[in-house]
């Protein structure tokens, strides 16, 4: 097992070498292209996984905030002109404003009833986006400007996806540190006691209510952040936000490698978007290939590749 004074060094190590991670695969528009998909949409994964992960729930409605980041972000900057720095406070706090209205509702309910009430706060979300010609109605935002994220004497711009990555690369940096930090947290802590134990929980004193809503709040603008990058990536949001390929996505990425592994959502994440840029099957196939993998994975082995290795790592050793 490796020793705590280690693991930072190693960690920075890995974290440098990532970021020449498109050079060294060649460098092209594609390969550009998948990495930043895939941190953005690793990004928008971490919330679900927190929620489902640490909380032991199926959320249907992290599709929300998702797109909740994004909309904020297109109307700010195409009508506003708000800066990205601007954006990016409001992508987080309409998130978390929504996060609260929904978890005070949803919230009381558990299981089953919480993944159908979120679904239709998500079902909502979507007709609201849909027919408001406040926020675009059909035809969403366009002409979204870049990223611009200059800082007095210093330039920080990105006009293609090759510019995008150092941001869309830090980005997903960040939040797999704030990730690694909440579960050592308190409320980390007292998210996995009442998802495992609501009975003691609350004998040691903890809400769970009051500890579920916390940690959905925590979720939301971590989704929503997903959201952001992604609007400047493509320069345009709209009701197809909340397709259900985004929710499938999320899902399967957590689930894929295992829950509560913190680059399990990352490796998850990767391999769906490899697979879509270099094996795909065509828009509608690649959507019946994503759900075939969360239905075998559930199904087959709900542990996720990690417990299928660990699983013929000890026939071994029981024989």
């Amino acid at each position: 097992m490796m020793r705590p004074a280690m693991k930072l060094p190693l960690g920075v190590v890995l974290a440098v070498a990532g970021y020449w991670l498109p050079p060294l695969l060649g460098g092209s528009t594609l390969v550009y292209n998948t990495l930043v998909v895939t941190a953005i949409f690793a990004v928008m994964a971490y919330g679900q996984d927190i929620v489902l992960s640490d909380l032991g729930e199926v959320s249907l409605v992290h599709t929300a905030f998702f797109a909740a980041g994004a909309y904020a972000t297109g109307i700010l900057a195409a009508d506003h002109g708000w800066n990205a720095w601007a954006t990016l406070a409001a992508a987080g706090a309409a998130a978390l404003v929504l996060a609260l209205v929904l978890g005070l509702i949803t919230l009381r309910t558990r299981e089953f009833a919480f993944s159908l009430v979120t679904y239709a706060a998500n079902v909502v979300c979507y007709t609201i986006c849909y027919n408001w010609h406040v926020l675009g109605g059909s035809d969403g935002f366009v002409g979204i400007p870049p990223l611009d994220l200059s800082l007095p004497g210093l330039r920080l711009t990105a006009l293609s996806n090759k510019d995008l990555w150092p941001y869309a690369y830090g980005l997903l940096l960040l939040v797999l540190y704030f990730v690694n930090r909440f579960r050592r947290s308190k409320l980390g802590h007292a998210a996995l006691m009442v998802h495992m134990n609501p009975p003691l929980a609350t004998m040691s004193g903890l809400d769970p209510h009051r500890v579920r809503l916390l940690v959905f709040l925590v979720s939301a603008p971590l989704t929503a952040l997903g959201g952001w990058l992604y609007a400047y990536q493509r320069a345009y949001v709209g009701p197809d936000l909340f397709e259900t390929y985004f929710l499938v996505l999320m899902l399967t990425a957590v689930v894929l490698v295992g829950r509560r592994l913190l680059v399990g959502p990352l490796i998850g994440t990767a391999i769906l978007m490899l697979q879509k840029s270099y094996l795909s099957f065509g828009a509608y196939f690649d959507k019946i290939v994503l759900g075939a993998v969360l239905v075998a994975v559930l199904c087959l082995f709900p542990g996720g590749l990690a417990g299928l290795v660990q699983g013929r790592r000890r026939r071994p050793e029981a024989g």
